[in-house]
């Protein structure tokens, strides 16, 4: 789940910093608020790479995914970005998750194969 996730907040790093960028040639927002903003989010998005595993991570992308989505009052794109994105993190969290079985499950399946190996 880690990777699949850390993947999709790697992509959100750069999509946050572009709309940075479009967001720079608004007239109603100063290049301040732009970058502050923007910046929390970038880092945000590069700390949760780490984080995922722990607790409170998956929530925390979720928190992103949706400042992600009411960015689109700012920069109407990133109302459709983050609803493709938060439809990604859905996938990599799902699908990560059920990757993650799957590799505990033959684990342990080698692990008893191993074990049957040593006693005979």
């Amino acid at each position: 789940m880690r990777t699949l996730c850390a993947s999709t907040l790697l992509g959100e790093f750069f999509v946050i910093g572009f709309a940075g960028l479009v967001a720079m040639k608004l007239d109603d927002v100063s290049m301040a608020a732009v970058w502050t903003v923007c910046g929390i989010g970038m880092a945000l998005s590069l700390l949760l790479c780490g984080m995922i595993t722990r607790p409170g991570g998956i929530q925390l992308g979720w928190a992103l995914q949706a400042a992600l989505v009411l960015s689109g009052f700012v920069v109407p794109m990133m109302f459709i970005l983050g609803l493709v994105f938060g439809g990604l993190w859905w996938a990599s969290v799902h699908y990560g998750r059920k990757v993650d079985e799957a590799k505990a499950r033959w684990a342990d399946q080698q692990g008893r194969q191993e074990a049957g190996e040593a006693t005979a």
